[in-house]
């Protein structure tokens, strides 16, 4: 399968963000990652999960939500790793982009979010319901897209750790907000790193089925 590989630097909503970009031959759709929590393009779980995606024929952008200069601010205060409006409007940025972008136009985009990323990754699925076609949340912090949830009609995956208690309880206040298709995974045993041995293979081959099917659905729609 050839697959197109670029590195390049993004303008997002006033910043350049940089960004890992994979388009695989005859790709289905794309998916692009919103990471959380003092987390980058380079977090080897995300990276993990993009290389399932890509040998499924799904195009990815991993991109950094931050620059270099509000990275290490965020590393000494964990401030704005909990900013949703700013993460939110920068993932917004990154999908007009996706849709923007000759190799990835007219592909239907999935949100893939991550910890505090998962908040990013809704509130533009709320305000993109004519780009976004499905997300899916990686031990996310949903609840933290507050009103938004209720605008989110797109087909929402939320997969969470079984030992993840905490986080569990908040996928399952957000579930009851969510508007459209939903499903909350509990991957057994898994913490909320997904660290333990086969955590991370369930939950690249969940999104890849979701996304899969629900991008799939919409590319095929008329």
């Amino acid at each position: 399968m050839n697959v197109v590989q670029e590195s390049v630097a993004i303008q997002a909503a006033g910043v350049a963000l940089d960004a890992d970009v994979v388009v695989p031959e005859s790709a289905l759709g794309v998916v692009l990652f919103a990471h959380g929590s003092g987390s980058s393009r380079h977090s080897p779980r995300n990276r993990y999960v993009a290389g399932e995606l890509q040998r499924a024929r799904l195009a990815t952008v991993l991109a950094d939500l931050l620059t270099a200069e509000e990275d290490d601010l965020d590393a000494r205060t964990g401030r704005l790793r909990f900013d949703i409006g700013l993460l939110a409007a920068r993932v917004i940025a990154l999908t007009d982009w996706v849709r923007a972008r000759q190799q990835t136009a007219g592909l239907p985009v999935g949100l893939f979010g991550a910890s505090t990323g998962a908040a990013a990754a809704l509130v533009p699925a709320a305000e993109r319901p004519d780009t976004v076609a499905a997300v899916v949340s990686r031990g996310g912090r949903p609840d933290l897209a507050g009103p938004y949830l209720h605008a989110v009609r797109q087909p929402t995956l939320l997969i969470v750790g079984g030992r993840d208690d905490v986080v569990i309880e908040l996928n399952r206040q957000a579930l009851k907000q969510l508007a459209g298709e939903t499903r909350l995974e509990i991957v057994p045993g898994a913490t909320h790193l997904f660290e333990e041995p086969g955590a991370l293979e369930q939950v690249a081959h969940l999104a890849r089925d979701w996304f899969v099917e629900h991008l799939r659905r919409t590319a095929s729609d008329p």
